[in-house]
């Protein structure tokens, strides 16, 4: 089902209305609420360019905290220059996750229900815990100081609009993208090998579903090290001071290691990791 925009505006988008935050974030929650899609944002609010999204995001986020939710880190997307063109975006973005939808899976094993979802797909991640807040213009051994966790996970990402068709802006605003993060067991950044930051970097990762091979990526995808992902959002951030800062026991998810992929109930998928010491993941997908 989709949410459709006024029969008016679809004949004439140049009398579109200026974009407001707050209703806007009302239409979002609504068809999150009810797993519907909805019409693209960016093409009737002429005005909602990437700070008019984000605001558009701190409404939906403080409704989402008014009810009851507990922000417990940050997603970055976009992080992987692959997945630009096939979905317009041409920067990373981020969005807030939260208790309900964060699981830690320390068998690295789980099993995801789609019910909920619209459109779901899954991401390989690096996820990492902060023990402190990185400074704006850190280098990367310094924003690697502030980690005292690393985790392999699964994000599932969701779009609520059709066939997966947006704008950065229309992303923005449905929280990034975020439906579910996914952690395996953590690792402490000592134990990841002798030198952690290039181990990072340098690991390769393949991507199965059912027992086949799907893909295959590895941690130079993410910005050319899931650190620079995380020294990257320190700097975005520090440029929207209506943002929440970060905080020490943050978990940061930064980016897929490989395309995003469609998944569907019945469904098993994998990862096996070479280079860095980090367990494998296995999900099993139920309507």
């Amino acid at each position: 089902m989709t949410t459709r925009i006024p029969r008016e505006a679809a004949e004439a988008p140049e009398a579109a209305e200026a974009a407001d935050p707050q209703a806007l974030a009302d239409v979002l929650l609504a068809a999150q609420d009810k797993a519907q899609l909805l019409a693209s944002l960016a093409a009737w609010h002429p005005g909602l360019d990437l700070p008019a999204a984000y605001a558009v995001a701190r409404a939906v986020h403080a409704r989402k905290l008014a009810r009851g939710a507990t922000a417990v880190g940050r997603k970055i997307g976009f992080t992987n220059a692959d997945m630009w063109a096939r979905y317009g975006v041409h920067q990373p973005i981020w969005g807030p996750v939260y208790g309900h939808s964060v699981v830690h899976c320390l068998s690295g094993q789980a099993v995801c229900s789609l019910g909920a979802f619209t459109q779901p797909k899954i991401e390989p991640e690096i996820v990492l815990r902060l023990h402190s807040a990185p400074a704006p213009g850190a280098t990367l051994h310094e924003v690697l100081a502030c980690i005292d966790r690393v985790a392999h996970g699964f994000e599932i990402v969701q779009s609520p609009f059709p066939n997966w068709q947006f704008d950065a802006v229309d992303a923005v605003c449905a929280g990034s993208l975020h439906a579910a993060l996914f952690i395996g067991p953590p690792r402490s950044v000592a134990d990841l090998s002798d030198a952690p930051l290039a181990s990072l970097q340098d690991f390769d990762i393949t991507l199965f579903c059912d027992g086949q091979a799907i893909d295959q990526g590895g941690g130079h995808k993410v910005m050319g090290n899931p650190v620079a992902a995380l020294a990257h959002l320190v700097s975005l951030l520090a440029k929207q001071p209506l943002s929440p800062p970060l905080l020490a026991g943050e978990w940061i998810t930064t980016g897929t290691l490989t395309a995003a992929h469609p998944v569907r109930a019945g469904q098993t998928w994998h990862t096996l990791l070479q280079g860095i010491d980090l367990p494998a993941l296995q999900m099993r997908f139920m309507d």
